[in-house]
């Protein structure tokens, strides 16, 4: 019997890497469909990446990325209290957010992409809300987390993403990809 039932642990184990394994190909290789609705019909030309979940256009405004969240690199109110709810070192944090930063910076900066806005679309700090897609197709805010380079944080009421993102985090933390690649 406890061959049986071992035998059926390790083919669960089998099939949920498969799935996982198959969901992350086709998040990395197939252009995420595009979505209807709040999209914005140009192509908007990054300038620089502040860091790996804020950018600024060419234009000046800025861009805050939708339901994700990256490690801060800078020294800031929300860097103390991150390092103060996590326990862990202002700067491993920050060296954190520079991974982040470091995978997000080739993919958008001097590049154009299409902004998606939710019903919120700007924040209290004048920053553009935005789901982000690049000139391919590709959902940059599911590139980013998928790839394990940030934790969801959905804000009401733009909460669009959430659920999916959530999956997203599990399936890349199980993974060890990206910052949970040392975990």
């Amino acid at each position: 019997m406890s061959v049986v039932i071992k035998a059926n642990r390790f083919f669960r184990s089998v099939l949920f890497l498969i799935a996982v394994g198959g969901l992350l190909v086709s998040l990395l290789i197939l252009p995420a469909r595009q979505e209807p609705g709040n999209q914005s019909a140009e192509l908007v030309r990054v300038a620089r990446v502040v860091d790996g979940d804020t950018f600024k256009l060419a234009d000046g405004r800025r861009v805050r990325l939708l339901g994700i969240d990256t490690p801060e690199m800078h020294e800031s109110n929300k860097l103390l209290r991150d390092a103060s709810r996590s326990g862990q070192d202002v700067e491993i944090i920050k060296g954190l957010g520079r991974k982040a930063c470091e995978y997000v910076r080739p993919l958008i900066e001097g590049r154009k992409v299409r902004l998606e806005f939710d019903i919120e679309k700007i924040d209290k700090y004048g920053r553009l809300l935005a789901y982000v897609y690049l000139e391919d197709g590709r959902f940059l805010n599911r590139l980013i987390i998928a790839n394990g380079y940030a934790a969801p944080l959905s804000i009401p009421p733009n909460i669009k993403h959430a659920d999916e993102f959530k999956e997203l985090f599990k399936a890349a933390r199980k993974a060890h990809l990206g910052l949970w690649a040392e975990d």
